[in-house]
């Protein structure tokens, strides 16, 4: 992975490294806390790789509650991601058998959105590209659950020094990004209120999943704007 394309995808990492570290440490912390060893809570996060899901199965281990119960509520979590492959799939049909099973392990809201608006520009999604900014990502966030998982009871509240609002405004950040669409506001509205309704109603993490159905039937359902006709 020496090539130009590799280290592009680096450097596209290395902001977005920023916004997530935060959230690396507090659930490296609060993986202790819980009673995981900082061996387990890092082995969580390099199996894993999913932090809203990490934080969910962390809530749930330990409880008793039946396995089949975390497995559907992580499930719930992440079944946004079975989104995520299908629209970037597209972009990646390149790949190899072998190099997709590794992207969509890697694949990630950031990896997901910087590889759409990539594709979106008409530019190719290589893999050393993908690589690049997933690998960017991957290994900081092990490290730095170690790292929580080391020193994260010298942070105490994470609230008291604002870092649990770092991950949605990195989130909003993402969905802004996507603000060029046809139908984004509608469909970003939907999809916020029946989240709140089903969060009021239903309960987490289960709200997460609904609100992203609400927005994708909206959006199939809607038509999309007609090209404008070429002038003769």
């Amino acid at each position: 992975m020496t090539s130009p394309g590799f280290w592009h995808g680096v450097r596209r990492g290395a902001p977005i490294v920023l916004s997530v570290a935060p959230f690396a440490v507090l659930f490296g912390a609060l993986a202790v806390d819980n009673g995981f060893s900082t061996f387990d809570a890092v082995l969580m996060s390099a199996t894993i790789f999913a932090g809203a899901s990490q934080m969910v199965g962390l809530q749930l281990f330990g409880h008793e509650i039946p396995p089949w119960v975390v497995i559907l509520s992580v499930f719930a979590v992440n079944f946004r991601h079975i989104l995520y492959s299908a629209s970037v799939a597209p972009h990646i049909r390149h790949f190899t058998f072998a190099q997709k099973a590794v992207g969509l392990f890697l694949l990630t809201d950031p990896q997901y959105a910087e590889s759409e608006k990539k594709g979106e520009r008409g530019e190719r999604v290589g893999f050393a590209w993908y690589m690049g900014l997933a690998l960017s990502l991957y290994l900081p966030w092990v490290a730095l659950t170690a790292l929580g998982a080391a020193f994260g009871q010298m942070i105490g509240d994470p609230k008291a020094i604002g870092l649990d609002v770092l991950l949605p405004i990195y989130f909003m950040a993402l969905v802004l990004g996507f603000r060029s669409r046809d139908h984004w506001l509608p469909v970003v509205a939907v999809s916020s209120i029946s989240s709140v309704i089903a969060m009021k109603t239903v309960g987490s993490p289960w709200h997460v999943s609904i609100g992203a159905l609400a927005g994708v039937l909206l959006g199939a359902f809607l038509p999309l704007k007609s090209e404008p006709e070429a002038k003769p």
